[in-house]
């Protein structure tokens, strides 16, 4: 087996503490995110760092690796492998319609249920109360409920909030055989909460059924908004003039750009409300979406712009320091 230095994908010292390792890894997965990262190998990248990350931050399978170096998955196996081992799957999702692609999504935490499937939590590592179950014949066990397996999805704002449908395509690593699904999005979708997909999880033993395929929601950093419970808030930013005299502007929305009035006399910090323009909420209305107001001042100024701040100055009697 090829030797795989994760210590070297990261970036990091054998001894490096744990913090350490989050830190490398935290910069690596921001760098070549491939939502972020549009070159070609951003993809191997991301997952590589992904993989390195999850064996790493793991006291138990960090020891096994340096122990064992990349023969420590069989090293992590006692006995042959659990039924349904050969049903574990790889998990990637693409955006339809031309949207963007989060190849190899398992986005930073989630990519750790991909190697706890194979390595953690007994047999799948994916199971839990009933479904771990045994049922043991003369010649040994003869049925066994699926595992239940896990992967993130990530999404965008836009994405969460609308909600729709996401292509999503499983591929067995063993035989390179995939299947395609279409999963529904519900519409204001939140992080941290789970899309089940039943029968896509391991293949019981005997009778058994498979188990479910739970994808974690996970929402990508969006740099018009900020999300606060179900209210968005952004930033406005207005030139001095247009904040003495009001004006009008362009504030973005989750559904496109909305003119607003800027009332005359806005200082930075004013707010202004857009009533039901935030992120959809599951129990009432959509949440609002506040412009915050910000002045900016030209870096540079003309000769005719400095002389008339220079008029403005010496004209006006407001003082912004009473």
């Amino acid at each position: 087996m090829e030797y795989k230095d994760y210590y070297a994908t990261l970036g990091v010292a054998k001894d490096a503490s744990p913090g350490d390792i989050q830190k490398a890894y935290r910069k690596l997965a921001r760098r070549f995110h491939p939502d972020v990262n549009k070159t070609p190998e951003a993809e191997t990248k991301f997952k590589e760092i992904n993989e390195a990350h999850e064996v790493l931050k793991d006291e138990e399978k960090r020891a096994k690796y340096d122990q064992f170096g990349s023969n420590w998955k069989q090293a992590q196996q006692t006995g042959a492998p659990p039924p349904g081992f050969e049903d574990m799957y790889t998990v990637f999702t693409s955006g339809t319609g031309g949207g963007s692609r989060h190849g190899y999504d398992f986005g930073g935490e989630g990519f750790s249920s991909f190697f706890d499937m194979l390595f953690g939590g007994g047999f799948g590592g994916g199971q839990s109360g009933p479904r771990a179950a045994w049922t043991t014949g003369p010649t040994g066990p003869t049925q066994q409920a699926g595992a239940d397996h896990e992967a993130t999805i990530s999404l965008t704002l836009a994405e969460a909030a609308s909600g729709g449908e996401r292509e999503l395509t499983l591929t067995d690593p063993t035989t390179g055989r995939t299947k395609t699904l279409r999963v529904k999005i519900p519409r204001g979708i939140r992080a941290g909460q789970k899309i089940r997909l039943p029968g896509q999880g391991g293949a019981g033993r005997g009778d058994s059924s498979r188990g479910h395929l739970f994808l974690n929601v996970e929402i990508l950093p969006d740099s018009r908004f900020r999300l606060d419970g179900s209210d968005l808030h952004a930033t406005l930013p207005v030139t001095p003039w247009e904040a003495a005299l009001g004006g009008q502007a362009k504030v973005p929305t989750l559904k496109g750009d909305i003119a607003v009035k800027i009332p005359p006399g806005s200082s930075s910090g004013r707010k202004i409300r857009l009533k039901e323009k935030g992120f959809p909420s599951s129990k009432g209305p959509a949440g609002d979406l506040f412009a915050k107001i910000r002045i900016v001042v030209p870096k540079q100024l003309t000769p005719e712009e400095e002389s008339l701040f220079k008029q403005l100055s010496e004209t006006s009697k407001f003082k912004a320091r009473a």
